[in-house]
Formats: structure tokens, C-alpha cells, sequence
């Protein structure tokens, strides 16, 4: 369990539905760890400037540094008491439709379920009002030490809580468009290609890279070498290229 709260919403008034929030996805790739060139592992200490020595968890806590160097020491207590509406809460601020969320904006993904018997009804019938509606909920919700944008969708009987990047936290990509020109040719085959490659099973799809990694290790324990696999070639010629791709989609 990630943490728990009271989920807003309003509709004829103010709804409090309390839900729990479980994580919904989880790192699927093989473990690496920093380690000497001998085999060793690497250790990471927290060590006190002033004191130089280490200090172990339990004296470990947050902390502000003013300009003048001075030091705002927080513990659990004081967080615990942040004088914040959406602390323990998912306060809906308003519905809108799933095109109108940047993707850019999307975090980290949390199934939301109920949280005691009080909750099984109203939790129903927001999930069935955003199914229906066809739109999903923006919400504030305190995660930790945090107050995130989220939003709230359906999934199969299921709200969905998605946290969001606040928008301030999205760097401006600067001048990184391309001042290449593109003819109307290529334009034609590219969308060709599109046509040719259309639909994709994301749910197929596998991390190649990870299997790779094992293969590795695989290779590595058993002492022998792992055959390099070919190089891509560089597309220098984008028209062939383009042309050699729509023959291949073709063919499959």
C-alpha cells in the first residue's frame, strides 16, 4: 500500500469516498548494482559533515537550508500537520476530457480502490459516471511528502489515480525543431509507411533491451562471449530507406 485518503468529488453536493492507493506498475528490468572492478559491491553512506560519522536511519530527517546557512530541521510530526486541504485527500477540481491532459504531463500510475464498507457505493458510482460521461477527474492529492496534480479515470470497474507533473516542472524544449526542408514525395511514402504499420499490440510488445542484459549475464556466469549482434545501418537515403521499409511492412 502506497498511502491512503478520502477521494472528493463534487455531484450534488460533496462526495467523500475514502480509497486506498496500491502502486500500479513496478520495474520489470534485471537489477544492476555499483560494484569495484573486482566484483565487490559499492556502498553508499550517509555521513554527517559536521560530525563526520555515520548516522543511521532513525536520525535521519528533512531539512530546509536558509540563505544565511541556517538549518530547518522537519520530522514526521511536522508533516504529519502541514496545513494542506489535500493532505489525506483527492479533492476533485473538475472534469475534463482525456485529450485535453498533456502527455507530456503523466508521472506515475496507482490503482484507487475502496477503503471500508461506507465506500463501496459511491466508489461504483463515480467509476460508472466517468465511464459513462466519457471524461476523467483532475484532483489534488497529497502523496508522502508531496502535493501532486492527478487525475482520475476508469479501468475495467477500477479508478485509475494517474499523479501529473505540475506544469511549471516541464522544461522548455528551446530550438531543437529541424530546419531540414521535407519534399512532398517523401511526405507521400512516409504517410505510406503509416498506412503500411498501422496498428500495434502494445501488450506484445517486450523490453529487448532487457533480454539482452540477460543474455549477458547468462553468458558472463558461464565464462564464454556473447556474439555481438549487427549494427543498423544509417538511413542516409531517406526516399530508399522510406521505400525499403513500406517492402518490408509489406511482407509481413
Amino acid at each position: 500500500m502506497v498511502g491512503s485518503g478520502r477521494a472528493k468529488w463534487p455531484m450534488s453536493g460533496l462526495v467523500t469516498i475514502p480509497v486506498k492507493l496500491y502502486a500500479a506498475a513496478e520495474d520489470a528490468r534485471t537489477p544492476l548494482h555499483e560494484v569495484h572492478t573486482r566484483g565487490s559491491r559499492i556502498r553508499h553512506r550517509r555521513v554527517c559533515e559536521r560530525e563526520q560519522r555515520e548516522v543511521p536511519q532513525e536520525e535521519i530527517r528533512r531539512g530546509w537550508e536558509a540563505p544565511d546557512g541556517r538549518v530547518v530541521v522537519l520530522d514526521a510530526g511536522d508533516l504529519e500537520h502541514l496545513p494542506l486541504p489535500s493532505k489525506r485527500t483527492a479533492e476533485v477540481l473538475g472534469f475534463v476530457d482525456d485529450g485535453n491532459v498533456d502527455p507530456l504531463l503523466y508521472d506515475r500510475p496507482y490503482w484507487a480502490g475502496p477503503h471500508g464498507p461506507a465506500a463501496q457505493r459511491p466508489y461504483a458510482l463515480l467509476v460508472e459516471a466517468l465511464a459513462r460521461h466519457g471524461t476523467i477527474a483532475v484532483c489534488k492529492v497529497a502523496i508522502r511528502t508531496r502535493e501532486r496534480l492527478a487525475i482520475l479515470r476508469p479501468r475495467h470497474g477500477i479508478l485509475v489515480l494517474h499523479t501529473l507533473r505540475w506544469p511549471e516542472e516541464i522544461r522548455d524544449p528551446g530550438d531543437l525543431t529541424s530546419s531540414a526542408p521535407v519534399t512532398d514525395r517523401e511526405l507521400q511514402l512516409a504517410e505510406v509507411l503509416m498506412d503500411a504499420l498501422a496498428g500495434v499490440d502494445i501488450g506484445g510488445l517486450r523490453d529487448e533491451y532487457a533480454a539482452a542484459l540477460e543474455q549477458l549475464i547468462v553468458a558472463k556466469v558461464s565464462g564464454r562471449e556473447l556474439e555481438a549482434g549487427p549494427e543498423p545501418e544509417p538511413a542516409v537515403d531517406l526516399m530508399a530507406a522510406l521505400e525499403r521499409s513500406i517492402r518490408d511492412a509489406r511482407r509481413e
